[in-house]
C-alpha cells in the first residue's frame, strides 16, 4: 500500500509532455542561468580586451550584453520545455538573480587576475 502511493506521487510530480519533474526541471534552470553567466563573463572579458581593468569594468558594452542574455533567457528555456505556463516575476527575477551574480562575480575575477 505505502509503495503504491509513493509510485503514484511521483507520477503525480512528473510532467506529462517533458517527463521532466519539478526538482530536475529546477536543477536545470538553475544550471543553465549559471552557466549563462560565467559564460557571458568570458564574453564580457573577450570584448574589452583591449582595455585596461578599469576601463573594462566601466563599460557598459558587458553589461548590456548580460541583461539582453536574461531576457532571452525565458524564450529559450520555453523553447526546450523547460518552463511551465506559470513563469511569473519571482521566476523572472531568479533568472536574472542568477546570471547577473555569476557574470559579475566570474567577471571580477577574471579583470582582477589579468587573464
Amino acid at each position: 500500500m505505502a509503495t503504491e502511493q509513493a509510485d503514484a506521487d511521483v507520477d503525480a510530480e512528473v510532467d506529462g509532455g517533458a517527463g521532466v519533474d519539478d526538482h530536475t526541471r529546477a536543477v536545470l534552470v538553475t544550471a543553465v542561468a549559471a552557466l549563462s553567466g560565467v559564460g557571458a563573463a568570458f564574453v564580457s572579458q573577450e570584448l574589452t580586451a583591449g582595455l585596461p581593468p578599469t576601463d573594462a569594468a566601466t563599460s557598459l558594452t558587458p553589461v548590456i550584453m548580460v541583461f539582453a542574455l536574461v531576457a532571452v533567457q525565458p524564450a529559450a528555456l520555453r523553447a526546450v520545455g523547460l518552463l511551465k505556463d506559470d513563469f511569473g516575476a519571482k521566476d523572472f527575477l531568479y533568472l536574472l538573480v542568477m546570471t547577473f551574480g555569476l557574470w559579475f562575480i566570474t567577471w571580477g575575477v577574471l579583470l582582477t587576475s589579468g587573464a
